[in-house]
């Protein structure tokens, strides 16, 4: 697969604006709209006193005759004056008491009662006049009183058009949203530039890493690196590590097996070719022997290696340790070599525990364990000698494991190498590959094991002991109920 698109690297820098900004422009929003709604209402009350002035300077040029009959006497000065407007036009009805109509201009809306009611409070409200939303103005106001007539009351109604209030409520609006909006637009600015500028060092993370090589597993460097991303790079620098120890043990695997295959391989090739130019059918079945021979040690050899892959350092995580009884594991595969013991005529001898010793261990290994220390016993012990396993408790919340044979033993100069891969002692006239022991310290090492090497205690021969953690009354308990329900 091909680097990703670029494209997608600025998703953090995005996401992060949009959670930032996003909220800002909804309440930019909210605002403006509650904005706009105060702005009208403001324009609203600012606009009526002047709409109310208009009716009632209407109201006192009402005047009365000397019939006592009401009349609108409005000059042109006066109406200019009272009803000129730049920006919007002013329609009215004057009506008496009775539900004459003094004056008018414009079709009005009739809102005439019988009768002037008690509560003379204007009331204000937005209607449609000649298909254009208005303003309008209906109250009850008195007229002018004269010496003669006392003054009455004339329900005076006043409509005006709305294109200097919705001016000046939008002019508020902007007024107040778009110093907002620009605030809005430098905290953008500020946070882009302040979000790429902290995102610095990821960048500089990508690009080292883009430039690394395949084979290069060393750490990476967390100076400089922002403390959420330091978690992460720590745990990349953990698997890395754990990559790297994967990797030496296979390139050491790889060495180690094609070092140890070469030459019986060699020998093997060499044999079939020494067989193919004999023609004496005796020497054929002698070289074929050999042959067979070789064939069981390079099988042997390659087991070996097998299970030396099989138990590497970082297998732990793969194995399922459950609880087992060591001292009856241990019977069980010791009564496996008695017939391999039988015919090298070597006493092979088991003095186990008198109860249960339960440890966490992975069974199929600790049976690999158990069978190349006796494999090593019984192959380098003399024929007619005895080779001992014991299962004991030890101190400590331990258990015992041990070994002994009668040997050559092993100089204390040599047994901390002895465990080494493919380490052989000078001087030992059986075959091997020097993998058994570098084995079993694999499979103690990954059950938290203890391995010791020591003379055996009739001072012949070597005694080789594994300590085994016991495992914890929870353990214990749940094993015993396993086997009581197994021998039910």
């Amino acid at each position: 697969m091909g680097r990703p698109d670029a494209r997608r690297e600025p998703w953090l820098r995005r996401q992060l604006l949009a959670w930032l900004l996003g909220p800002l422009l909804l309440l930019l929003v909210l605002d403006s709209a509650a904005a706009y709604w105060n702005a009208l209402r403001f324009s609203d009350l600012a606009y009526d006193r002047a709409l109310h002035e208009v009716g009632r300077e209407m109201a006192l040029h009402v005047k009365r005759d000397a019939a006592g009959r009401a009349r609108l006497e409005l000059s042109d000065a006066a109406g200019r004056l009272l009803l000129g407007d730049a920006d919007d036009r002013v329609y009215y009805r004057v009506t008496s008491a009775d539900g004459t109509v003094l004056g008018s201009l414009g079709e009005l809306p009739a809102a005439t009662p019988a009768a002037p009611p008690t509560d003379t409070a204007p009331r204000y409200s937005r209607q449609q006049l000649q298909g254009e939303p208005v303003r309008m103005l209906v109250a009850w106001m008195p007229t002018e009183a004269t010496p003669s007539a006392p003054p009455a009351q004339v329900l005076v109604q006043v409509a005006e058009t709305l294109h200097k209030r919705n001016r000046f409520a939008w002019e508020m609006v902007a007024n107040v949203v778009l110093p907002q909006l620009l605030l809005i637009v430098m905290a953008t600015a500020v946070v882009w530039f302040g979000v790429a500028h902290a995102l610095q060092p990821l960048q500089r993370l990508r690009r080292a890493l883009a430039g690394r090589s395949h084979l290069d597993l060393s750490p990476i460097a967390t100076h400089g690196v922002p403390g959420e991303v330091r978690p992460l790079v720590d745990e990349v620098n953990d698997l890395m590590g754990r990559l790297g120890k994967t990797f030496d043990f296979q390139n050491r695997f790889v060495a180690d097996a094609a070092h140890q295959l070469k030459t019986p391989v060699s020998g093997l090739k060499a044999q079939i070719e020494l067989a193919q130019r004999e023609a004496d059918p005796q020497r054929v079945r002698h070289s074929l022997q050999q042959l067979s021979i070789s064939v069981d040690r390079l099988a042997r050899l390659v087991r070996q290696l097998l299970s030396l892959a099989r138990n590497e350092p970082g297998a732990l995580d793969a194995v399922q340790l459950r609880p087992l009884d060591l001292n009856a594991h241990a019977l069980e595969v010791s009564m496996e070599w008695v017939p391999q013991a039988l015919k090298r005529q070597i006493d092979l001898g088991f003095e186990g525990a008198p109860q249960p010793l339960v440890i966490h261990a992975d069974g199929d290994r600790v049976r690999e364990l158990i069978n190349n220390l006796i494999d090593n016993a019984i192959r380098y012990s003399a024929c007619g000698g005895r080779v001992t396993v014991r299962v004991a408790a030890a101190e400590g919340g331990q258990c015992r494991l041990a070994i002994s044979d009668d040997g050559p033993g092993i100089p204390v100069a040599e047994r901390a190498r002895i465990f080494e891969r493919f380490h052989r002692l000078l001087g030992t006239q059986q075959d091997g590959s020097g993998l058994g022991l570098a084995i079993v310290s694999e499979i103690a090492l990954m059950h938290g094991a203890r391995i010791t090497l020591e003379d055996d205690v009739d001072g012949v021969g070597n005694t080789f002991s594994v300590f085994f953690p016991l495992a914890a009354v929870s353990s214990l308990t749940a094993f015993g109920q396993a086997a009581d329900s197994a021998s039910t």
